[in-house]
């Protein structure tokens, strides 16, 4: 019973642990409004009320609050078990206290609804749905069962029955409503805090990569020559020391490593160095360098440049690009039986990118709200990737880094576009993504 209740999380995140120092602050806070409600109804009203059980079960409270306060540290942080546990504790005692002086009588009954609504903020559903279904238990017997308030002169002060059913209802209705708003609120809040964590990870990782390459790619041009030096060097030595095998050897040896260091120098330096050049490419080069990572899976990506000017605008390389379209075309790609189509179209104003595959398209139920996370995109999967269960963050991180940099960004299917399968469509203008125009600017050495 309680792995079903507590160790299932809202989706997309854990719960989120709660000081226990905040419970207890916010605990004598209840219990300073209880003692201040209950000593002035007794003698500013003059209300016959059980004043000695009253405190017992305002006391209960102040004794957990004072065992809690003093025999953990303040920066202690409650598990799902122990906040429930907490909270299930203020519930009983609200309902014994609100028993003792009127039942559904008492208008503050309906302080009955505090500690499930501020459970559902932190704790998993089914836990908030148990707390819930206590309080409708105590707050249905409390219509029957209470110690009624009376004046000094001995009136019973009470309301019609109609009433103390519709504070019932009035209850009930606020229990549902109000936790079912907080947890469905907060869940989102959750999946989003979630998700704007994975597209930083993402963002922070292209960023290392695009700064990596400029370094390694720096360094590649600082030891050219250097190493055009010892090659030449060394291949002078070979032809000077042909009458001395052993000192060839080591000479032809040193040719031999230079050559291999200029190899993996160029291997690595692909990216360029970290200037304008490095920071902005041709549109062809952009998307070849997003797609790359999928244009050699069981899939044909074909890119296809519509632009009525022959030039190609020259962008800006930054990540968020890089790292937004190469999600997209992963997408395509794991859901295309056979293609995926990348079309690039511009004029002076505003460049275009659609991305298409011949996949099953988007299910009509999931469209609309593509792009929310944990969204995912359902269907047949590539081959490949059978059983592979995606939750939309691929699709979130892509928007969200597009979106940073002016796009606008429409999901649609190819029905009745001669080509079926799903369609991102991504603008920008021209202006926004266009790349610097002048002198590329004089290379800093490395070191």
């Amino acid at each position: 019973m309680q792995e079903l209740l507590f160790d299932h999380a809202p989706r997309g995140a854990q719960p989120k642990a709660v000081r226990l120092q905040s419970l207890v602050q916010l605990r004598w806070f209840a219990i300073a409004g209880q003692l201040i409600t209950l000593l002035g109804a007794a003698w500013a009203f003059d209300l016959q009320l059980k004043l000695g059980l009253c405190l017992l079960v305002i006391g209960l409270s102040a004794i957990v609050n004072l065992i809690a306060g003093f025999v953990y540290p303040a920066t202690k942080r409650l598990g799902v078990r122990e906040h429930f546990g907490l909270v299930l504790f203020d519930v009983l005692q609200l309902g014994m206290l609100i028993a003792l002086t009127g039942g559904l009588h008492n208008p503050f009954a309906i302080l009955l609804l505090a500690p499930v609504i501020t459970s559902a903020a932190a704790l998993p559903i089914r836990a908030t749905v148990l707390l819930g279904a206590l309080v409708l238990v105590i707050i249905t017997a409390l219509t029957q069962v209470y110690l009624p308030l009376k004046t000094q002169q001995g009136f019973i002060l009470r309301v019609a029955d109609m009433f103390i059913w519709g504070n019932w209802a009035a209850i009930v209705i606020g229990l549902l409503f109000f936790s079912a708003y907080l947890a469905r609120l907060t869940g989102e809040i959750r999946d989003m805090a979630v998700a704007l964590s994975a597209t930083q990870m993402a963002l922070a990782r292209e960023q290392k990569l695009t700064d990596l390459g400029g370094v390694v790619a720096a360094a590649a041009h600082e030891l050219g020559t250097p190493l055009a030096t010892i090659k030449l060097t060394s291949a002078e030595m070979i032809r000077d020391l042909a009458d001395r095998p052993d000192l060839a050897e080591d000479a032809q040896l040193i040719n031999e490593q230079a050559d291999r260091c200029r190899d993996i120098l160029r291997a690595m330096g692909r990216a360029g160095k970290e200037d304008r050049q490095l920071r902005s490419a041709p549109l062809p080069a952009v998307i070849t360098a997003a797609a790359e990572p999928h244009m050699d899976r069981d899939k044909q990506v074909h890119i296809r440049l519509l632009g009525k000017d022959t030039h190609p605008p020259t962008i800006q390389r930054s990540p968020e690009i890089i790292h937004g379209l190469r999600n997209f075309v992963q997408n395509a790609v794991d859901f295309a039986r056979s293609e995926v189509w990348i079309d690039a179209n511009w004029d002076e104003d505003i460049i275009k990118l659609r991305i298409m595959d011949d996949g099953p398209g988007y299910p009509s139920s999931v469209l609309a709200r593509l792009g929310d996370p944990f969204m995912a995109r359902s269907g047949p999967r590539s081959r490949g990737r059978e059983g592979y269960e995606g939750m939309g963050l691929g699709v979130f991180i892509a928007k969200t880094l597009l979106e940073r940099t002016g796009a606008r960004i429409e999901f649609s299917n190819g029905a009745g576009r001669g080509r079926g399968g799903a369609i991102v469509q991504i603008d920008w203008p021209r202006a926004r993504l266009q790349a610097p125009t002048g002198a590329l600017g004089e290379n800093q050495p490395l070191i």
